[in-house]
């Protein structure tokens, strides 16, 4: 057994934890991240907002993959990305 496979075993049991809180509360951690990444938007004015959308986004689809894990058997399951692009403005 290599070196690489015995890391994997090891941290298996934490992986499925992980994978089981995210299932648990998956609506907080969107809504965490929704609200962290507003708040650097403010701080920045603006400045890097397609970059903070780009990264919240990929961090709900990171999120929604552990969150599958326990629904599918695999940790693959395709998902959509949300639009980079940022909101219409309001008048």
């Amino acid at each position: 057994m290599g070196l690489l496979d015995k890391m994997k075993a090891k941290l298996a049991p934490a992986k499925d934890k992980v994978s089981g809180l995210a299932q648990q509360h998956g609506d907080k951690i969107t809504h965490g991240l929704d609200k962290a990444a507003e708040t650097v938007d403010k701080k920045t004015k603006g400045k890097y907002s397609g970059k903070i959308q780009s990264g919240t986004g990929k961090a709900k689809g990171a999120m929604d993959r552990l969150a599958r894990k326990d629904d599918t058997g695999t940790g693959d399951a395709p998902t959509t990305p949300p639009p980079d692009s940022p909101p219409p403005p309001t008048s």
